[in-house]
């Protein structure tokens, strides 16, 4: 189990995932933010404070619900579904308080070409 939060902490959510296949997308958006991404079951997450406080942004084909922080503009996560159909969460690793990343090697994604 994993805790994260945005920048000011407004928003806060624990997520229970393994971490073993972190992307790091060269998309517009991702590549823009700097994201490291963690797909998980939706399920796995609990937003814990702050629901209130985010805001949705979408784009391209409008399938993933870009969550940011309407205080500091801090993306903690996504949300939409995944080929299958499964509701799922993209977890913008670097808002894990707990994680180190500097132990963690992520596999480049060729979003900007997809």
């Amino acid at each position: 189990m994993h805790q994260g939060s945005c920048h000011c902490g407004a928003v806060t959510f624990e997520v229970e995932t393994d971490l073993e296949q972190v992307i790091a997308c060269n998309c517009s958006h991702c590549g823009r933010k700097g994201l490291w991404l963690a797909f998980t079951p939706r399920g796995a997450m609990t937003i814990t404070s702050g629901e209130d406080n985010l805001a949705t942004y979408t784009f391209n084909t409008h399938t993933i619900q870009h969550r940011f922080c309407k205080t500091c503009g801090v993306q903690p996560f996504g949300e939409g579904k995944a080929p299958s159909g499964m509701d799922t969460a993209a977890i913008n690793v670097r808002c894990l308080t707990d994680v180190d990343l500097s132990a963690i090697e992520p596999v480049p994604v060729d979003g900007r070409n997809f």
